[in-house]
């Protein structure tokens, strides 16, 4: 099973970027589709998007509504890594960021799908 460690998590202002990564240990990262979701302070965890599985492209890629046009996922296996780069933040996606792991041949959109979880990284966006 894989253990994962987010990073890249700040403060920025709105309308600015940040990119996260997500960085395995274990076993074949390339083997699990890879899911990021986020929780904001009295809210339930919501999907953000995920990345199918596969030993390289094409990925398959999936997002929710709030976040399309602006978030993209991809992944790098040689580096065992996944990515959000989020671009024109706003003040509501302020939120733990988690990834997340499915070994499912799908790619799952809620969190039920997932086998495991990273510890999560603070995203504060200042308006």
């Amino acid at each position: 099973q894989v253990q994962l460690a987010e990073s890249g998590g700040g403060v920025v202002q709105a309308g600015g970027s940040l990119r996260l990564s997500c960085a395995a240990s274990g076993r074949t990262f390339s083997s699990y589709a890879m899911g990021w979701f986020r929780q904001a302070p009295g809210k339930e965890r919501e999907f953000v998007a995920a990345i199918s599985r596969g030993p390289g492209s094409p990925y398959y890629t999936y997002y929710a509504d709030s976040v399309k046009g602006r978030f993209t996922i991809s992944r790098d296996n040689a580096k065992m890594t996944v990515y959000l780069q989020m671009n024109s933040l706003k003040p509501e996606d302020t939120a733990v960021y988690f990834c997340a792991a499915s070994s499912r041949s799908d790619v799952p959109v809620k969190m039920v799908g997932y086998d495991v979880w990273g510890q999560g990284t603070q995203v504060t966006v200042s308006s």
